[in-house]
């Protein structure tokens, strides 16, 4: 009984022996899903080490501009002596004229004793009458009876005698040229006169104009004064000159270094 008792356990001692699991198949395990939680991105600088706070370097104070200084224009004081002969040779040559008060414009615009020529010489009208000082005056008259007289008798003799200088600028408060910037006028001291035409007997009227290339007897007038009148002016411009001149002649006593005269 007990042999065969141990005859019917034998097989499942084999199996055992086999090395067969002693429990059944484990079930696959499934992957566990786990989500990824991005990062916060990093800044350009964020590896960079932080730089220190620069300071502003401190500026030393610029100096202050310094102001131009124009010199202050000023009024030509006449002196007495000299004022007194030139009314005395003013007289003498024939001219017309009344002393005015002192003008003082501001800005150095102005004459200290001031005249209004109102003839040149006797029978001869400055049209219209004109404020300038004495030396203009005296060297206007001493033009027109040494200059333009024999010029217009060669000339302009069927014409008659001269009756006026007819003027379109004396004393005036203005700059060079009208411009607006520049050095001030010689107009604006007395210093200066410009002569537009002049008037004859029988109305002919020989106006200042480019004359160059003009062969007529007005031309060669025009041509005559106007080289002379460098003999008594320091500045002669004519409408040669520049567009500023084309109607008249600008005659000044603007005394200069060592006697030189600007004629053109």
């Amino acid at each position: 009984m007990a042999f065969r008792l141990i005859f019917l356990l034998l097989p499942i001692l084999v199996l055992t022996s086999a090395g067969l699991p002693e429990k059944g198949p484990l079930p696959e395990k499934k992957p566990v899903k786990t989500e990824t939680v991005p990062s916060p991105p990093k800044a350009d600088n964020a590896d960079k080490a932080p730089s220190p706070v620069e300071k502003p370097t401190p500026q030393e104070p610029k100096p202050e501009a310094k102001q131009k200084t124009e010199p202050k224009l000023t009024i030509e004081p006449e002196n007495d002596k000299e004022h007194a002969a030139c009314l005395a040779a003013l007289k003498e040559i024939g001219a017309s004229f009344r002393e005015e008060k002192r003008i003082d414009d501001g800005k150095g615009c102005g004459i200290d004793r001031p005249l209004s020529l109102q003839s040149v010489l006797p029978g001869i009208t400055l049209k219209p009458e004109g404020k300038m000082r004495c030396e203009t005056a005296l060297e206007l008259a001493r033009w027109t009876k040494e200059a333009v007289l024999p010029a217009a008798k060669a000339a302009l003799e069927s014409e008659g005698p001269l009756t006026s200088v007819n003027q379109a600028s004396s004393y005036v408060c203005r700059l060079r040229n009208n411009a607006t910037t520049g050095k001030i006028s010689e107009h604006a001291r007395g210093n200066a006169v410009d002569i537009a035409s002049f008037t004859f007997k029988s109305g002919t009227s020989i106006e200042i104009q480019p004359r160059d290339e003009d062969s007529t007897l007005a031309g060669a007038f025009q041509r005559a004064v106007t080289a002379t009148g460098c003999l008594y002016f320091e500045t002669v411009l004519d409408p040669g000159s520049d567009e500023a001149h084309e109607n008249h002649l600008h005659f000044d006593v603007l005394e200069r270094k060592n006697g030189y005269r600007y004629c053109r």
